[in-house]
């Protein structure tokens, strides 16, 4: 027991990329690490439009943290949301269930993320959710799927089209991927599969304010993808602001200024990103400063300013314009940890954190994607199957890989959607309004509250 009360404690807040990252680098090290989350598994988030679109399971994208963790026998985990850190003291308030505990620290690594930015205008995120968590995703899913099934029996034509037209609000690479699998699937999974109208009909919009797709690739990749969504059938609606969200569909200013309308009862969120509020506390209590979205500026090794003990990474760290990328957090995560062990052996040297870009890839649909591995720019089927492997290889665990490959093979040879289950409350989540008398507290109504569900 003294000897384990003796080890260096590291704490790591977020089992993200870059907490994981830190973790497993830490396995060896003479150190006792504790991970901290809020939730119970280690999620995968590039393929999280793929679950929202049937193709992956929850299980295949989010394994458990203690499962993956299963082996580091220095390592525990805990569950809860960490609500505030006392620098000085080094610890931290940590609550679940109601229940509030204390943990303290020798080494803090905080990689709590980023979640979904609404730039100011949460209340659009009841008719339109984001895709950040596997919530997000069985949502989005029951979203997709339920407007076929409400559109069957619609037999108003024009109600039966508001069903039928799905808005995606941001033209990054989260919003140009589901864009894609939106229309793959209304093109090839659902053929024949209704009787009162033909899937194919659907309309699938792509908005963003910005005047291109994948803003932050080459532009020759930029057209290609947009080419290519728009041979797909997509409709793209560049430089196109939304100013509002409601249940049948969106507010916009066009291009040319003038104000618009688009009826879309299904609406997904993929654009901005905002960090984790953890962060602004962070900077409030050590006097860091923060950039337009909630990320904490650092030292260029990673550790907050007048806390070498601290180190924030990954997408709630800001520095030298690193972007939110998994390869980032990971390659911040591992940095964090071998800074610890060198301390431990004595070596105070600083060193900056270097990132080594491995590239940007994005995919379009089934055998469509861009590809910018430096200065290498590929498009169409090798830059996909070049995705395919990418994502295949950070997938965490070998029953994680192998069941999404079978998964992809159902999808993408064949037609078929493994997961297209969903359920009344994905479908109407957020716009829950308990009825009043009744017995059934998840009755729908037309108006619309935001529920705990």
């Amino acid at each position: 027991m003294s000897s384990s009360i003796s080890k260096h404690r590291v704490v790591i807040v977020g089992s993200g990329f870059g907490g994981l990252a830190a973790a497993k680098a830490l396995r060896r090290a003479r150190v006792d690490v504790t991970v901290i989350d809020r939730t119970n598994h280690h999620l995968f988030q590039p393929l999280l439009y793929q679950m929202a679109t049937g193709i992956v399971g929850a299980g295949d994208i989010a394994p458990p943290i203690r499962d993956i963790l299963r082996r580091h026998s220095n390592t525990r985990v805990l569950l809860g949301d960490v609500v505030d850190v006392d620098l000085d003291a080094r610890e931290m308030t940590l609550e679940a269930v109601g229940r509030s505990t204390r943990v303290a620290y020798d080494t803090l690594i905080v990689a709590a993320g980023a979640g979904q930015s609404y730039f100011g205008h949460d209340e659009f995120g009841v008719h339109a959710p984001g895709l950040k968590t596997i919530d997000d995703a069985l949502e989005v899913r029951g979203r997709i799927f339920g407007a076929f099934e409400l559109a069957e029996g619609e037999p108003d034509e024009r109600q039966r089209d508001g069903w039928l037209t799905v808005a995606v609000i941001g033209a990054g690479p989260t919003g140009v991927e589901v864009a894609g699998q939106i229309v793959e699937l209304s093109r090839r999974a659902l053929k024949r599969n209704f009787r009162t109208f033909d899937p194919a009909q659907a309309r699938v919009i792509l908005l963003d304010a910005a005047d291109t797709v994948l803003p932050t690739f080459p532009e020759s990749l930029r057209r290609r993808a947009h080419r290519d969504l728009r041979r797909l059938g997509v409709e793209t609606r560049l430089g196109t602001k939304v100013t509002g969200v409601d249940d049948n569909g969106l507010d916009v200013v066009c291009p040319d200024g003038s104000s618009g309308r688009i009826e879309a009862r299904t609406k997904v969120w993929a654009a901005g990103v905002k960090a984790s509020a953890l962060g602004a506390r962070l900077a409030q209590k050590s006097g860091a400063a923060v950039d337009r979205s909630g990320r904490v500026a650092v030292l260029p090794d990673c550790t907050l300013p007048g806390h070498p003990e601290v180190f924030v990474i990954g997408d709630l760290m800001s520095l030298d314009g690193l972007p939110g990328v998994a390869e980032v957090a990971m390659q911040s995560g591992r940095h964090a940890a071998r800074t610890i062990v060198r301390r431990l052996r004595g070596e105070d040297t600083m060193r900056d954190f270097r990132y080594y870009d491995l590239g940007t890839m994005a995919t379009v649909s089934r055998f469509r994607a861009v590809a910018w591995l430096g200065p290498l720019r590929v498009g169409g089927a090798v830059a996909w199957l070049l995705w395919l492997v990418v994502r295949l290889a950070f997938l965490t665990g070998f029953k994680n890989r192998v069941a999404t490959l079978v998964r992809w093979a159902i999808a993408f040879l064949g037609r078929g959607r493994p997961e297209r289950t969903i359920t009344e409350r994905q479908v109407f989540a957020r716009t829950r309004k308990p009825e009043r008398g009744s017995g059934n507290d998840l009755a729908m109504t037309s108006q619309t509250t935001v529920s705990d569900a």
